[in-house]
């Protein structure tokens, strides 16, 4: 009789398990949608300063209304470090977008 009521404890245990998603096959897993949105935020083009829209250039951290503001009059930049020597940005900020940016030249 032990060994019954050892059996359907265990029986019940496991069936709790399979029922509250505790058991193994049904641990979380990403989706395919969400793997593929930040492989492609870590991988994102650079801004083009030439040619951004003050709301994209206040999508990169660090920038806000102001530096857009300052950004956008500042143009055209034959490089993106002008916006250093121009004293559009300081240098920390600069610093912290100067892999999210990049500075195209019309084509002529």
């Amino acid at each position: 009789m032990r060994k019954l009521s050892t059996l359907f404890c265990a029986a019940l245990l496991a069936l709790s398990l399979t029922t509250s998603g505790f058991a193994a096959d049904k641990a979380p897993t990403a989706k395919p949608a969400e793997a593929a949105k930040s492989v492609s935020a870590a991988k994102q083009e650079p801004i083009d300063i030439n040619t951004a829209s003050e709301a994209d250039l206040k999508a990169i951290a660090g920038i806000g209304d102001a530096y857009a503001k300052k950004i956008v009059a500042g143009r055209p930049y034959a490089k993106k470090d002008q916006l250093l020597f121009k004293k559009i940005l300081p240098k920390p900020v600069y610093d912290k977008i100067k892999d999210q940016i990049v500075a195209k030249q019309a084509k002529k």
